[in-house]
């Protein structure tokens, strides 16, 4: 039985405030408040790459369980922004943590539904080959892209990564998945000529008339209805989709977690962010939903092991 025993995760010390940018972007504090979530967005450094962002996340985990780098099977990168074309970024974060030869290493490109395709193929992939220890890194730092004059993603997104500690002794494990393209309109979030284009009213319709119907679907699936699930996980796009969501699944909003305020929407990193601060918890019934590029989603269920 494989899945997550723990959770690293590595923030960006430095903060952009978007009340300073207020007169820039013709905003006000309620925008900023009510409406995107975020007060500040966190920025890499200049010289930090991809790679040096997943070795923070990895820092973090090994403060928390110091496994033995040796035991290391497998370690998949999710990103859309790697260090360079070429190699794969997790053979650079390989190199970098000094992990056995014998380690299978691969990226996976998704955005803000990645971690959770991410999740379903690495489970499957360790329990098909029989391995017992894998990385699994989530680190797309969207400021290698972003414009910082434009309204619609510089006061949004935010520099992040996570690594999963997926093992046979889990705390949480995944059970069921459901997963979704509307590929024929990819171009509403794109970063193809150019710095990245979000239209933002189109990814926001998109995610509140698609995910709350997924996740009934999802639940459907499981025999479990809304009231049996402990927290509600969602892709921390913004305050308002966040919301809308819950509102149209009829949830109690202390059920689902808003938490990017001072740091903004880390992409495929938001998930295992809101996670890491749950393993600790009491709760035992999860369903979360990573939506956005493609135009994607991906949802599952995870539930927390008894302890022996």
């Amino acid at each position: 039985m494989i899945g997550i025993e723990e959770i690293g995760v590595h923030i960006s010390q430095e903060r952009i405030s978007n009340y300073e940018r207020k007169e820039k972007f013709g905003i006000d504090d309620h925008f900023i408040e009510e409406k995107i979530g975020v007060r500040s967005v966190a920025r890499k450094g200049a010289d930090e790459e991809t790679s040096d962002l997943c070795l923070g996340a990895c820092a973090d985990l090994r403060a928390k369980n110091d496994f033995a780098p040796e035991e290391v099977e497998m370690l998949v990168v999710v990103t859309q922004n790697p260090d360079c074309n070429i190699p794969h970024v997790s053979a650079v974060v390989h190199g970098k943590l000094g992990l056995p030869e014998s380690c299978a290493c691969f990226d996976i490109s998704l955005g803000c539904s990645g971690f959770v395709y991410a999740l379903s193929v690495a489970k499957a992939f360790m329990q098909a080959n029989g391995m017992r220890r894998g990385l699994l890194f989530t680190a797309d730092p969207y400021s290698k892209v972003v414009d910082s004059d434009d309204k619609n993603t510089t006061l949004l997104f935010g520099d992040a990564a996570a690594v999963t500690l997926l093992t046979d002794a889990p705390v949480l494990v995944p059970e069921k998945f459901s997963f979704g393209t509307i590929g024929r309109e990819h171009e509403k979030l794109t970063c193809a000529k150019g710095p990245l284009y979000m239209h933002g009213r189109g990814v926001f319709n998109f995610a509140a008339k698609t995910i709350p119907d997924d996740i009934r679907e999802l639940l459907e699936k499981t025999g479990l209805t809304l009231d049996e699930v402990d927290r509600f996980l969602l892709h921390q796009g913004s305050k308002i989709i966040v919301e809308t969501i819950a509102a149209k699944l009829g949830v109690p909003r202390e059920k689902v977690p808003y938490v990017i305020h001072d740091y903004g929407n880390t992409v495929s990193s938001t998930l295992p962010i809101l996670l890491a601060d749950e393993l600790a918890g009491r709760a035992r019934t999860f369903v979360m939903s990573g939506f956005g590029v493609g135009l994607s989603w991906a949802s599952g269920l995870l539930r927390r092991v008894d302890p022996k």
